[in-house]
């Protein structure tokens, strides 16, 4: 398997951010770590072993990259409002440094993100945002809420970050731009955060926007051997 690690000095957020690619053809897909997870998770916990007849096939290449999530939403020891800004930076890295760097490598075709915990709600929601160069995405075992991040803060970031608030009121020319995604969203009866996938399915549903919603019977719940058999049913 080809496998490459690639880093630069990120303008967007003024530091060196890393990442692991895996395949020389096929499917780009962006992969999320869990909660304050690094590039290398899904290495470590074999996820890309589970797929790798399929980076070797050249049905996908994959991404996996790092987060800041430590400087961000779950950074308790800054105010509300800088914990977004940074949250929206990273924003910024990957759809202006990451995306058109994989896609370049990928011949311009959209890309796929997948990601599993907190990795999830990244995936979802960076999707949701820029359906322009992604056309599928990919969440096991999310929250797609983040009002607990914040301490009773909200502001317009806030908002345009968190797909339980602004789905339900998008018009129709956003809604028809979501339609075009292949949206799964995974989960488990054991999930101990199971209310999170079925809230946002259940808005999916109200705003008729298809997708998969996905509950996978007991013992499935919020754990890496989980999402290792999983995610072969969502690849690529």
């Amino acid at each position: 398997m080809q496998r490459e690690h690639v880093f630069w000095d990120s303008p967007a957020l003024g530091r060196k951010m890393e990442l692991l690619c895996f395949g020389h053809a096929g499917r780009p897909m962006l992969w999320f770590p869990t909660s304050k997870g690094r590039f290398y998770q899904y290495e470590d916990f074999g996820l890309i072993g589970a797929v790798a007849d399929l980076i070797d096939g050249g049905a996908i290449q994959v991404t996996c990259v790092d987060s800041v999530d430590e400087e961000s939403l779950y950074a308790a020891h800054r105010h509300p409002a800088e914990r977004l800004v940074r949250h929206d930076q990273y924003d910024r890295y990957l759809s202006g440094e990451v995306l058109p760097w994989l896609r370049g490598r990928a011949g311009g075709a959209k890309v796929a993100t997948l990601g599993a915990s907190f990795g999830a709600y990244h995936a979802v929601n960076f999707g949701f945002r820029h359906p322009d160069v992604v056309d599928k995405v990919v969440g096991f075992s999310g929250k797609y809420d983040i009002h607990s991040f914040l301490d009773g803060y909200w502001d317009d970031t806030a908002y345009f970050h968190c797909p339980t608030a602004y789905v339900p009121n998008m018009g129709p020319e956003w809604a028809e731009r979501l339609s075009r995604l292949d949206i799964c969203i995974v989960t488990g009866e054991m999930d101990n955060i199971l209310e999170g996938s079925k809230r946002l399915i259940g808005i999916l549903q109200a705003k008729g926007i298809p997708h998969r919603g996905h509950i996978w019977g007991a013992p499935y719940g919020h754990d890496w051997p989980w999402w290792k058999v999983q995610i072969r049913h969502y690849v690529p």
